[in-house]
């Protein structure tokens, strides 16, 4: 609903649609700070990250990113990142 496109979707957002539709407050920032330097995660991967946080949160009706929603995201690209 929040796209113009039908066919849009989270996983398509554009740098500048990330920014609007995936903040966070200082407490995610935060931790999406610790993740990256714990996990050693690139640039790419905290679109990625965002991107799935906010799904995650569509998902349980929240207009906010909340800490669960950013911690599911990120122990799912901890999941990615052992694999490799």
């Amino acid at each position: 609903e929040r796209f113009c496109d039908p066919a849009m979707s989270n996983a398509l957002m554009t740098p500048a649609q990330i920014r609007k539709y995936c903040v966070l407050d200082e407490n995610g920032n935060e931790l999406l700070k610790k993740a990256f330097e714990t996990l050693s995660l690139s640039a790419r991967a905290r679109s990625r990250i965002l991107k799935v946080a906010r799904t995650i949160a569509d998902l349980d009706y929240s207009e906010n990113i909340e800490r669960k929603h950013l911690l599911e995201a990120i122990g799912y690209r901890n999941f990615d990142f052992d694999k490799n």
